[in-house]
């Protein structure tokens, strides 16, 4: 899967001259916590979040009330608080390296570009869905975990065996294994029984059933 799959597309945008209180405006209105900050040129210049507004606001000790501090954020723009180093990723990246990034850096958002032009934001909740969708928990079925020896031929038994008995693998996902010698796989199947599903592991050679549920 490439980022631009995932992405929002077009995404809502603000300028750097704009105050905060707008800028909060338009993040409720629309119901994100991210936004790109483009300058008059449409060129991207920084990204501001709701962490950053909460961080421009007073702590809660201030004695101000409600009206003077929408007043002294009304008086600050985007600019002065956005984070003007922005990191981004390009529309055929893969999802996986997006992610990536977003965990190393400790960030909640891509902008995605093409070129210099902004076609996109990736945020951790696309990747939430996504995630959803790679374990297909949405889907009714027996769920498998299997900790396998690593070698060619181990899952065509296991899928093998699941074709055979009428089964449909609706989600498949790998990673590493508890070692380097063996796999992890996490696999959605519908159409035949736990016991079908349990027999399809065993066939495997070296193979653990780590976790199986309906």
């Amino acid at each position: 899967m490439i980022v631009s799959k995932v992405m929002t597309r077009n995404p809502v945008y603000i300028h750097p001259e704009m105050s905060l209180t707008e800028a909060r405006a338009v993040m409720d209105r629309e119901k994100i916590g991210h936004l790109p900050v483009l300058n008059k040129h449409n060129v991207l210049v920084g990204v501001i979040t709701k962490k950053d507004l909460l961080k421009a606001g007073p702590s809660p000790a201030t004695t101000l009330d409600m009206y003077e501090i929408s007043y002294l954020l009304s008086k600050l723009n985007v600019e002065k608080v956005m984070e003007k180093n922005v990191i981004t990723v390009a529309e055929n990246e893969v999802v996986e390296e997006a992610a990536r990034i977003m965990a190393d850096r400790g960030i909640g958002c891509l902008p995605v570009m093409k070129d210099t032009l902004l076609v996109g934001i990736i945020t951790d909740n696309d990747l939430f869905h996504e995630f959803i969708d790679a374990f297909g928990a949405r889907h009714p079925g027996i769920r498998i975990t299997i900790n396998f020896f690593e070698k060619p031929g181990q899952l065509a038994k296991f899928t093998g065996f699941v074709a055979e008995r009428g089964g449909n693998i609706a989600a498949f996902v790998s990673s590493e294994g508890d070692d380097v010698a063996h796999r992890r796989a996490t696999l959605k199947i519908t159409g035949i029984s736990r016991a079908d599903v349990e027999a399809a592991a065993k066939a495997m050679d070296d193979a653990e059933i780590e976790d199986i549920r309906e």
